[in-house]
């Protein structure tokens, strides 16, 4: 409940009149900033962790939930490949203990499960991926996510349960957490607009990616267990750009235009006014295997569900970067 995806849900909810419950780990040091702001007599918080499959149990008896999105993961694809156990305990265990405390004390209630795009390949030729397409992870997260995918298929199929996945590609917001690359660059954006930060490091800038604005994905997550029967959905933009796109965008929105020189781990970006260098390609940034291409194709959910996009990319760079500009004392542009 208090990442990017939960705090945006909860608001959505609210707004519809639902009674929220979410859930959220204990930390000795808080971690609500993303839903402090929210002051209403029917949003409810528990303490607890997915991996505990007893208070799993104990909380969907006590609840008594009509609907139950399942937004928790270990969700750095980077950290995964360092933490692949307790990614896999969280992102793919997680879904069956839940699944299974349902079944065993609200067996009518309808099952969301945060899937992702990183179930499939991502190589060029691949793309548009749908709901048909081949399934090959690269990574222990995504490995974690497949599991928890079919294990939502399954007790779809055999226990007639309203489970469904949203196969939702990279979504992104202000609420973005600070180890995301989208939220790195917005955040690098703002700290050299206000003289705070000399210049961005990244990894692979040719990395594509189908990136959309993480309010409209909530939507689409309520939409896919409002349809009258259970199923699977691709949430995505249908639009793909690189990670070199991002970044021009991002520095647009102080004013700056930049020129890329060279190639690989040797190109960068300069300010075309000043000359100063502003990104860099860091190795540290490559991840063992990764996926080069990821575009989703949408067109299920829009016919079916009715969803749309509504935040551009344009627009939703832009939306980033003026934050943070707010967080570090800098002016919009």
């Amino acid at each position: 409940m208090t990442g990017q995806d939960g705090s945006y849900l909860a608001e959505l909810l609210l707004s519809k009149g639902y009674e929220v419950h979410g859930l959220i780990r204990y930390n000795s040091t808080p971690c609500t900033e993303r839903i402090d702001h929210i002051d209403d007599a029917n949003f409810f918080l528990h303490y607890g962790d997915v991996t505990d499959s007893l208070r799993m149990m104990n909380l969907i008896r006590d609840v008594q939930p009509d609907e139950v999105y399942n937004l928790a993961a270990q969700s750095s694809t980077g950290l995964s490949f360092k933490m692949p156990e307790y990614t896999a305990q969280v992102n793919g265990l997680g879904a069956l203990k839940i699944l299974e405390a349902i079944r065993q004390n609200k067996s009518d209630a309808k099952f969301y499960q945060a899937a992702t795009s990183q179930l499939f390949d991502g190589s060029p030729g691949t793309a548009p991926q749908s709901e048909k397409s081949p399934l090959h992870p690269k990574n222990p997260y995504a490995m974690a996510k497949l599991y928890a995918y079919f294990t939502t298929i399954n007790y779809r199929e055999a226990y007639k349960m309203f489970a469904c996945n949203g196969i939702a590609f990279n979504h992104e917001s202000p609420r973005r957490g600070i180890e995301f690359v989208t939220r790195k660059i917005s955040i690098a954006v703002a700290k050299i607009c206000v003289g705070l930060q000399d210049k961005l490091a990244l990894g692979d800038l040719d990395s594509k990616r189908d990136w959309g604005f993480a309010g409209d994905y909530v939507e689409g997550m309520w939409l896919i267990l409002q349809h009258d029967k259970p199923d699977d959905f691709v949430l995505a933009t249908g639009e793909t750009h690189t990670l070199r796109e991002f970044v021009a965008l991002a520095f647009e929105e102080i004013g700056i235009q930049i020129e890329w020189h060279g190639t690989g781990l040797d190109e960068k970006a300069y300010c075309t006014k000043t000359g100063k260098l502003l990104v860099e390609v860091d190795p540290k940034y490559f991840r063992p295997a990764e996926a080069d291409l990821f575009l989703g194709d949408p067109s299920k959910a829009q016919r079916l569900l009715g969803w749309q996009r509504k935040v551009s990319f344009r627009e939703l760079v832009k939306m980033m970067v003026q934050a943070d500009l707010k967080i570090f004392g800098g002016d919009s542009i």
